[in-house]
């Protein structure tokens, strides 16, 4: 019974700290809100699912080892890093001028789900996150294959309906009737605050 109960609390805890990296603002939830505000709930849902989708791949390649071997050299951490602050840059200029006419950033299309995957494959949040979860927090240390499966169900229930709910948050600002220039300014708050979150997580100390 003690150690049913040892199980299930460290499982608790696993569970309680996938919830508060999820949750609090990052590129990830951040931008799916912004799409939302941006572009509205169908062109929001395909981004949660490319960004699903990716998340779950850097998942799987942690899993296998593939993710270590990759990021072993420093040139190629260099190489990821710049290609995900450009991506996120460029992310955050279709949101913070959606509806306005700029060709160079194709504003009257919306990152789908293509753009969420990329935007995983190339974040080193993503894999910094996967493999602390996925690595840590053991609660079933006698079975491995169980333990990482369970984590899969766990990470990835409490994923989905936090995705669904800052992209609930940016649709809402989107169906409410703003004059073009109140939305104009969501897009781009909503824009400044990703670019934000992504140079102090960046730049500041580690």
């Amino acid at each position: 019974m003690q150690l049913q109960c040892d199980y299930r609390d460290r499982m608790l805890t696993f569970a309680a700290a996938v919830f508060f990296l999820i949750i609090t603002p990052g590129p990830g939830v951040l931008s799916t809100a912004g799409v939302g505000a941006g572009f509205g709930f169908r062109a929001g849902t395909r981004y949660v699912g490319g960004l699903f989708l990716g998340t779950n791949l850097v998942a799987l390649a942690v899993v296998s080892g593939l993710a270590t071997l990759l990021l072993a050299d420093p040139r190629l951490r260099t190489v990821f890093f710049v290609a995900s602050f450009g991506y996120l840059a460029f992310l955050a200029l279709r949101i913070g001028f959606a509806g306005k006419r700029l060709a160079f950033i194709e504003a009257a299309r919306p990152p789908g789900m293509l753009g969420g995957i990329m935007l995983q494959i190339i974040n080193p949040k993503a894999y910094a996150v996967n493999t602390a979860m996925l690595t840590g927090f053991a609660f079933l240390p006698s079975n491995y294959a169980l333990e990482v499966g369970l984590k899969f169900l766990i990470m990835n229930a409490i994923w989905i309906p936090i995705h669904f709910l800052w992209l609930w948050a940016g649709v809402s600002l989107h169906r409410l009737n703003l004059s073009e220039r109140n939305q104009s300014r969501i897009n781009i708050a909503m824009a400044v605050t990703m670019m934000a979150v992504v140079v102090l997580a960046a730049f500041g100390p580690r």
